[in-house]
């Protein structure tokens, strides 16, 4: 051990023990300021490229026009491509909740238009006075 950390100083470097559970102990001689430098960058590097998930919320209604369908269909795609979950929910109001079948057709209409760039994590179901159906990118 005295005669690792005297070359070590004679190099100029720092002895780091590396397991000090072993037996014997080991030990590395290096510049452990410049280690931790690198370390810190590598953690840095690794955030900036990893990306959260995020959920994204489209509110559609059963009186929804053909066209209105499309284009909130389109923005859904592009969340999904964004690599974002989307929840889909549907709101009911007054005598529109007498005929949920209507809308699971719509959100069931939605899931089979993206296919190709989602998944149905979670199916339509009630929750209140809304019917929810949760997408997820699909992966590659």
């Amino acid at each position: 051990m005295r005669e690792a950390l005297a070359r070590a100083q004679e190099a100029g470097l720092d002895l780091v023990e590396v397991a000090p559970t072993a037996n014997p102990p080991v030990c590395r001689i290096m510049d452990f300021g410049k280690y931790k430098y690198e370390q810190a960058k590598r953690e840095r590097q690794a955030h900036r490229k990893s990306k959260t998930s995020e959920l994204k919320g489209m509110r559609l209604s059963p009186k929804i026009s053909e066209h209105d369908l499309q284009v909130k269909t389109k923005a859904v795609s592009g969340f999904l491509k964004d690599g974002d979950k989307v929840r889909v929910s549907m709101w009911f109001r007054g005598r529109e909740m007498a005929h949920p079948q209507v809308g699971e057709q719509i959100l069931l209409r939605i899931a089979q238009q993206l296919a190709d760039v989602a998944v149905v994590e979670r199916p339509p179901s009630i929750e209140g006075r809304n019917m929810v159906m949760v997408l997820a990118p699909k992966k590659n």
